[in-house]
């Protein structure tokens, strides 16, 4: 495990780890664009799977399914394990253990983006169920993990990569592997972040105090969530917006198409990204 670095250079050490036995990288069909720049500028060939259902607005669960199972054996997989960016949709608790016997089946490695842990549920343990099920299950895992959100450390970009191992010997292995390259690629991370992070889960009482807070935020996403389709709903809208409460986290797929989105800006001065995202 090293701790320190924000989350997106853990993805990139890890991509560095990996690049070489790499034939392609299994990326979502909707991925959150810098998970793509990172590992075209390795030159690792990415392939899509299926994940959202645009006209349903929910996961996709029988293509994701089928992908998963005609990928290559020993593929590598890109997943959020909570709060999905950008759609807000999350697989359900028995969604997970069918996508993990199935990643079993076929050899895959699964590497979590957890990024926003705390914000589906407001439960630190419940956000991590889909991690603790593939371990459950046995996998041997990667995880890039982030405290830029649910710590509020934007400016700090404090992260950490943990990459389950086989056995003692070949954890010293991986080690060392990810010691030269973090060496090349930053020499040390800044240390003030990841201080403020260990000062605050080392202490029991700082600790329950940012998991109450932590869940303060994530039952007002909720709230604003339900205040915003209660609106639309009252304003006579004649759509059926229960996507916005379905979805999680704090990305919204709104289902607007990019003309429509680019009336709310010219006209409304509402702003989001043009596929409809709010945030």
């Amino acid at each position: 495990m090293l701790l320190g670095q924000a989350f997106m250079s853990s993805i990139k050490l890890c991509e560095a780890l990996f690049m070489d036995l790499l034939f392609a990288v299994e990326i979502r069909l909707d991925a959150f664009h810098s998970h793509r720049n990172i590992w075209r500028d390795a030159q690792v060939p990415q392939r899509t799977f299926r994940y959202y259902n645009l006209e349903s607005k929910i996961l996709h669960f029988e293509a994701l399914m089928d992908d998963v199972k005609n990928a290559p054996n020993y593929s590598f997989f890109l997943l959020h394990p909570c709060a999905h960016n950008p759609t807000g949709v999350d697989p359900t608790e028995e969604q997970w253990r069918e996508i993990s016997y199935q990643f079993k089946v076929k050899n895959h490695f699964p590497f979590f983006d957890m990024a926003y842990q705390g914000f589906a549920s407001g439960d630190l343990d419940r956000d991590a169920q889909a991690i603790r099920i593939f371990l459950n299950d046995g996998h041997l895992i990667g995880c890039a993990q982030s405290f830029a959100k649910n710590m509020g450390l934007y400016g700090q970009r404090v992260g950490c990569l943990s990459i389950l191992c086989k056995d003692a010997k070949q954890a010293i292995s991986v080690k060392s592997q990810l010691q030269q390259i973090a060496r090349a690629m930053y020499s040390n991370p800044p240390v003030y972040g990841a201080l403020l992070v260990s000062t605050i889960l080392d202490d029991p009482d700082l600790r329950n105090l940012w998991v109450k807070e932590l869940k303060v935020m994530a039952d007002r996403i909720i709230k604003i969530r339900a205040v915003l389709r209660k609106n639309l709903l009252e304003l006579g809208s004649p759509l059926n917006w229960d996507h916005i409460t379905n979805q999680v986290g704090m990305f919204c797929y709104s289902g607007l198409t990019p003309e429509q989105v680019d009336q709310l800006t010219n006209k409304f001065h509402i702003y989001m990204t043009r596929d409809g995202r709010i945030r």
